[in-house]
């Protein structure tokens, strides 16, 4: 193989290596893209399930009533059977 024939080749080959390169950037900067919009989206969505679950701060509170009601049914059933 001649000198130019060489040169020509190692240049080909060069001119591959620097697409398949550009080739990759470009993919990794649109799926980058494609996550921020992804994540803009669900910081949205975290927004608002965070104001819907606000009004459930006082879920203990009724749990507690809850408790506090079954044992006193538990207690007036005692009473009422005799057990």
């Amino acid at each position: 193989m001649s000198e130019s024939a060489q040169w020509l080749l190692g240049i080909g080959i060069g001119v591959v290596v620097i697409a398949v390169a550009a080739v990759i950037v470009i993919t990794i900067v649109l799926l980058a893209l494609r996550i921020a919009k992804q994540a803009a989206v669900a910081q949205a969505a975290v927004g608002v399930v965070r104001d819907q679950t606000a009004k459930l701060a006082d879920i203990s509170r009724i749990n507690d009533s809850g408790v506090r009601i079954l044992h006193a049914a538990r207690a007036l059933r005692k009473t009422a059977v005799g057990k």
